[in-house]
């Protein structure tokens, strides 16, 4: 038996005709950049996270660099002064280390300068602690700090209501990469009232923002979930509790295009304008440019795909949490098997699932697992603050030791809503023996 890490095909299978029949018409109206395949989805999708705006682009990481564009956060900030050389500092982002590439490279690629945090051993998200660290050790870079971006990692989401803390007491603007966890829940430390929200700001701001005073912070979206036999809470969704949040529509996401998107939602007009702005060159109308912006547009066939399989999103999610729920059963009295983590006050998507292999013995179950068929893959082998292109930042090994841990021991199992018991059990059963046999031991 040979087992996927993922099958898109699966997919595809059960909902044919819907798929070409949206991209026939697609074809036959002539319209393929943005237009009304687009707005459509945008509204469809703003309305699943309960936010005012989502505006489609052309990938997951241009989502998170027309995110910082839109905060103007770039090369430097005149609003600090100049430096004694005569120059402008580097505006600063603070960003997990084990992450995907993009959430430190968009950061870079505006011109600033990423800081990297460590990460809570347990859900692998950025951790609220090591933030507090980076903020309370040096004046000089926190000055320079203007934003942070967590990562909702493999589908569960960061410790919000501590960031959110944080970002509030020092004045900074908040990004959520919620790329991988479209979806995801978050129960509020408090149910908020009439007007306002458990993490502070009021549903209705009618006065515009000034161009030089800090954004409010986005809405809290509240949409109900459940735990077990627990009663119905009120809950946030990935994306809705920073001021901006971003996802990508990958073909591997859990809800995902056939080729690149991306979309960033907001509740505040002025940056949701901003956003707009940008992903058409900064143009409006057209060949009037109020701004240098960049071509990132979703694609009108994209948007029809996505709208197809929107509807399907929490039944997909569902069927991924039995998977992930049915590993925990099997895999729990595994020696040297770490399980994932989730959180009590979080729900779980699990675009991946990822097992901690402990006594160094990662690489060694991951070539068995090849040997027998079964698709596994690392996300991620090496910690951002030691890529070689970020060697100039001054990090050394044993900085962020727990990113560097995790880097070394993940690893993500087959985990799709089409998977069946039979390969499941295949896959438990080699990881099993590899234990029992104590494969590449001595």
């Amino acid at each position: 038996m040979k087992v996927p890490l993922l099958d898109l095909a699966r997919q595809y299978t059960v909902i044919k005709e819907e798929i070409d029949a949206a991209i026939q018409t697609v074809l036959i109206s002539g319209h393929f950049i943005l237009g009304t395949e687009v707005k459509a989805f945008e509204e469809e999708l703003a309305k699943y996270c309960g936010v005012n705006h989502a505006i489609g682009v052309a990938s997951g990481t241009d989502a998170l660099l027309l995110s910082l564009r839109a905060l103007g956060i770039g090369p430097g900030d005149s609003a600090r002064g100049i430096t004694r050389d005569g120059n402008i500092p580097r505006a600063k982002v603070i960003v997990p280390s084990f992450t995907f590439f993009a959430t430190a490279g968009v950061v870079h690629n505006v011109g600033a300068t990423p800081v990297f945090a460590d990460i809570d051993p347990k859900t692998y998200n950025i951790d609220p602690a090591d933030v507090r660290r980076i903020l309370t050790t040096n004046h000089e870079l926190r000055t320079n700090i203007k934003a942070i971006i967590p990562v909702h990692l493999y589908g569960q989401m960061a410790d919000m209501d501590e960031i959110m803390s944080i970002a509030k007491e020092y004045e900074l603007y908040v990004i959520e990469d919620a790329a991988q966890a479209i979806g995801a829940t978050y129960l509020p430390c408090a149910i908020p009232g009439d007007e306002t929200i458990s993490r502070g700001r009021k549903v209705h701001n009618s006065e515009p923002n000034k161009p030089n005073e800090p954004l409010p912070r986005a809405i809290t979206t509240k949409t109900p979930i459940s735990r077990g036999n627990e009663p119905y809470e009120l809950a946030s969704k990935a994306g809705t509790i920073g001021h901006l949040g971003c996802f990508s529509f990958f073909p591997t996401k859990n809800l995902g295009a056939y080729g690149d998107g991306g979309m960033v939602i907001t509740d505040d007009d002025e940056l949701a304008w901003r956003v707009r702005l940008l992903r058409v060159h900064g143009a409006k109308p057209k060949y009037y440019h109020h701004m240098v912006g960049y071509n990132s547009r979703l694609d009108a066939l994209q948007a029809a795909i996505l709208r197809v399989k929107l509807p399907y999103l929490d039944e997909w999610t569902a069927a991924r949490q039995r998977v992930a729920a049915r590993y925990d059963e099997l895999l729990q009295d595994v020696h040297g098997i770490e399980t994932p983590y989730q959180a009590p006050d979080r729900t779980h998507i699990f675009h991946q699932y990822t097992i901690r292999v402990l006594e160094g013995r990662r690489d060694e179950l991951r070539d068995f697992l090849k040997e027998k068929g079964i698709g596994t893959s690392i996300y991620y082998p090496l910690p951002l603050h030691l890529q070689e292109c970020f060697k100039g930042l001054g990090y050394n090994e044993g900085a962020l030791p727990v990113s560097e841990r995790a880097s070394q021991e993940v690893l993500s199992l087959p985990v799709f809503p089409e998977l069946t018991v039979e390969e499941q059990d295949f896959v438990v059963r080699a990881i099993s023996l590899f234990v029992e046999q104590g494969v590449g031991k001595g």
